[in-house]
Order: C-alpha cells, then structure tokens, then sequence
C-alpha cells in the first residue's frame, strides 16, 4: 500500500512516469499499472494529492494485484498438477530450458522465471547438496595431486612469456604441500615433478590421489580408470598405488584443491620471475619457509612441523636412482614382418603379419608383446635404422633378405662339393649380392634335378671355365652324358651327347685336355640347309629346301 501510495502522489505532483520510477526505486512498466488502475478508478491529476484515501488505494491494489489466497499466481498454481512429471525431467537430467518447452508442448504456459523458483522451492532444483567431512587417514598414507593455472612467466628460449602451470601435492593428514611449476602436462613433466616432490618430502606416500589429467589417465571411470602404461610402470617402480579422482568431483580431492588458489594468490601474484629454473627454486622454498610453517586455518598447526614429526618416519624409501621413462605404443606387424617403433624398424618373429603389438621402448632395449607374451627384445635403435634378427624370417628367405653370402655358399657346399666351387665362382663379383639369385637358380635346379646330376654339371662346366647357371640348366635338361672321347691325333677333347654335334676345342698349353663343350644350341640347323644351290636357271623362291 506505501508503495502504490508514494508511486500515485509522485504522479499526481505532476512527474513523468521515467521520473516516477526513478524516485520510488520501481520498474517503470510497473508505475504504469498502477497509474491505469488509479485512472480506471477514478483519480484525476487536476483534484491533487487528497483524492488518495484509504479505499482508494485498496481499489488500485485488488486491480494490479488480485486476491491470492495461497500467496501465489494463477501461473504459479497451474504448475501444482504437474509436479510430479516435473521431477521426473529433473531427474533425468534434462536442463530447466528444456522441461519449460515440454510444459509448453502440454499446454502449461508460464514465465520461465516462474518455473525457476517454483523448481528451487518445491524441488530443490540447483541447490547445493549437503556434504559429510571425510577423515583424513592415516600420517603417511593419502597424496593428493592437481594442476592448477598459476600465470605468465618469461621464457628466454622463445623470447617471450609463456603460462605457466602448478603441480600441486598436498599431504592429506599435515597438510603439508609441495610445488613444482611447468611449462607443459606432458607424461615427462608429470614424472619430473613426482620425483622433485619425493626429494622434498624425503620419501613416498603410499596413496596418490590425482586428478584426471590425460598425461596419466587414459580412460576415466568411476570405478575401474585405465591409467597411462607408462606411468603404472613409474608407481610400480616407486612403490604407490593411484586412486584418480572422478571426473568433474573435485570434492573427491578437496585437501590439494583449496591449495590452488592460495599457491596463486601467496606465491605467484606479484612476483617477477626470471625463468622456470628460478620459478621452481623460489617454489621450492616457499613451501619449505612460508606454507609449510604458517598456522593452517583448518587444523590450526604448522604443516611443516606436523609433516616432520608424523609423516615422514613412516613414508616409504625415496627413489636414488633416475627413473627411464619408457615409450609404449601399439604398432601394427607390416608384410615385411616389421614394427615400427619411434621411427625405426624391428623384425618380429613368427607369423604375425596384420596384428597389433605391444611394444615398450626405454633408452636401451625395445620390448614387443603379444597377448601379454614377450616375443622379442631388440637394442634400441636411432629413428631410420633398421634391426633385423635373420632367425625371425623364415629360413628360405633370410638369407637373400640378410645379404648373408657366406650362408648361401654354405648351403650350395651342402649339396656337393663341385656344387659349392660353382656357387662360389657365381659369387665372385665385385658386388656379390648381385649375383645371389643365380646362386638361388642353382638351388633350385638341385631341388628339380637332384644333387647327383647338378655335381656332375658343375663339375664338367667348371673343367671348361664356364660359370653360368643357364649352361648348367641346358645341360641338365638335355641330359648330359658324362663320357668324353679324345682324339690323340689333334689332342682335342670332344664331349658328345645323345642326338647332340661333337664340337672340338683345341687344348691350350698348360691345360687339361679334357674339357667339356656346351651342347648345340636348341635352334641349330642341318648342314644340308647351307648347300650351295647349282642350278642357275631356278630362281631363288623355286629353290626346293631339303625336307
């Protein structure tokens, strides 16, 4: 009523409606209802201040405010009957915006602000939910961990001023806290400021509770979170389990994120830093000299003093030696029964063409697994090079894809001695692995021919100096006979076979006499095909050719 009542005199003075508002402090939209109402009932400017009775204003009041027995609108009531269907939406996460559309569809249409508190008083919609403290634990036991974004510092490498971030580890039961600035969240700042934190803690917790943060965490779960391999593989070798946080619960590591803020708003607000370096060793002792030794609002004692006479007796040995962060990917076996492995080759035994390994790589050795089976370890190798064991190809191909010479004059020796002298005349080259399939052929006439008839071939063929592996096929396939005939009276040596032509080779001084001649050649002619024609009359296309 003293609002209408002050609103009505304002405008009966003679104001504008903008200055009306202005002076009582009411929404201009809300002066001219009141104004209609007033004028609707009667009041008039020219009759002044003295027409504002008590009846009067309870005219104006029942016109812009009608009678609401419960204290609400009509709006406000439609939406009692939906209440339940409501909570439902609510319940299943649907955003207010949304369950006001589907009001809206059912033809229950109210101000949106009418629905946000009806949802915030009938339904507790976006109130906070009661918390219950959790015990601290055990002295020793619980590391909380987090990043936390702390500012701009210099960088002079790039000429500029990069942000810098804070790994942040807060003892649960002291209190206690460590801080080591960073660059970057990669997997090997996140290990380089676990291992600072243990040298200034002087030990290992044996609870580490961090936050999702993808350097370590690879899939988020509630209940069953698939860490980084390689970071399982460093609390392995230091001796603490990890229990992550759950996604977006930062209550779930409430100790270190009350940290965050304050590492900011003490340590790093206002201060001029030169470089990381000087950012790390001025964090490192203001967590010793200031955060350590102030009277903690909670527990009301020094952490540093609590960290020194409860925890540290019973925190588990610090690392002495450096920890070799190693590399795990998942590579794919190539058709040349290949990995890849931070861009270098390594041969993989057996038949594991198209699958999927696990290899582990450190700064020495390279791991690779199948189905949890290691398979095979190689020496580490600089990106490009290749590590090839000969005894993970198979045998017919290892020693072509190996250039191994000395393997392949060994296995041709195997099949005979004159087989093993021909090999070895094959491979007498300035670049003898050149000359490997010729060796190969030969093989395989072994393989088709048998060894018996090939030694007797290579024999005969290296009597007469004639290394090639198509004269040893020719022979072998026309069926070579082993007899020779000499003739004393030119001291020749003519090798014959079956259908064959005899040819002579005359004996140089020095040499054997008995040397082999290569058979004729598959196109050789008759004799008779090269007569001399002595019938003048014929022309040469009526020459009849000898059948």
């Amino acid at each position: 009523m003293i609002e209408v009542k002050e609103v009505l005199r304002l405008w009966l003075e003679g104001r504008s409606l903008r200055a009306v508002s202005t002076l009582a402090g009411v929404d201009r939209k809300t002066v001219r209802r009141y104004v209609e109402a007033a004028r609707d009932a009667g009041v008039s400017p020219e009759c002044g201040v003295g027409q504002l009775s008590d009846e009067l204003l309870a005219t104006v009041i029942a016109a812009v405010r009608p009678d609401r027995p419960r204290g609400f609108g009509a709006a406000r009531e439609s939406l009692g009957p939906h209440r339940e269907q409501i909570a439902a939406w609510l319940a299943q996460d649907l955003t207010l915006a949304k369950v006001h559309v589907l009001l809206g569809r059912r033809g229950v249409v109210v101000p949106y602000r009418t629905l946000h508190r009806y949802a915030v008083t009938e339904l507790g919609f976006g109130r906070r939910q009661p918390t219950v403290r959790v015990a601290d634990g055990s002295p020793g036991e619980e590391l909380q961990v987090d990043f936390g974004r702390l500012g701009l510092i210099p960088d002079p490498v790039r000429g500029a001023r990069r942000v810098t971030h804070g790994l942040i580890f807060t003892a649960v039961y002291s209190r206690h806290m460590f801080l080591y600035p960073t660059h970057r969240q990669t997997l090997e700042e996140v290990i380089a400021g676990f291992e600072a934190a243990w040298g200034f803690f002087g030990g290992v917790f044996k609870v580490v509770i961090p936050d999702n943060m993808k350097a370590i965490v690879d899939h988020a779960d509630a209940i069953d979170p698939r860490l980084n391999d390689a970071f399982r593989e460093y609390a392995q070798a230091r001796g603490f389990a990890v229990d992550p946080a759950r996604v977006r619960h930062p209550r779930d590591k409430p100790r270190v994120e009350k940290c965050v803020q304050y590492v900011r708003s003490s340590f790093f607000a206002g201060e001029d830093f030169t470089d990381l370096p000087d950012c790390r060793a001025r964090a490192a002792a203001w967590c010793a000299e200031v955060a350590g030794q102030r009277i903690h609002g909670t527990t009301r004692v020094r952490p540093g003093e609590v960290f020194a006479a409860e925890e540290a007796p019973l925190l588990l040995e610090a690392p002495t030696a450096r920890f070799a962060i190693p590399v795990y990917t998942r590579p794919k076996v190539a058709p040349d029964r290949h990995v890849e492995v931070s861009r270098a080759l390594y041969s993989v035994p057996g038949e594991l063409v198209g699958q999927r390994l696990l290899a582990r790589a450190d700064a020495h050795t390279v791991k690779l697994f199948s189905r949890g089976q290691l398979i095979k370890v190689h020496p580490r190798q600089e990106p490009g090079r290749r590590r090839t064991d000969p005894a993970d190809l198979p045998s017919e191909v290892s020693t072509y894809a190996m250039r191994d010479l000395d393997a392949l004059a060994r296995r041709a020796a195997g099949h005979g001695q004159h087989i093993g002298a021909y090999a070895a005349a094959l491979l007498d080259h300035p670049l003898p692995w050149t000359k490997m399939r010729q060796v190969y052929r030969l093989l395989g006439l072994v393989r088709r021919h048998g060894a018996d008839g090939v030694e007797q071939a290579c024999g005969r063929a290296l009597e007469v100096e004639a290394v090639n592996v198509g004269l040893i096929d020719r022979m072998l396939a026309r069926g070579l006979e082993s007899n020779t005939e000499t003739d004393p009276a030119t001291d020749t040596t003519t090798a014959t076979a079956a259908g064959q032509l005899s040819i002579p080779l005359t004996a140089q001084a020095g040499e054997p006499t008995s040397r082999v001649v290569p058979a004729a050649g598959r196109f050789v002619r008759d004799a008779g095909e090269f007569a001399t024609n002595t019938n003048h009359n014929q022309m040469p296309w009526q020459t009849q050719r000898p059948s």
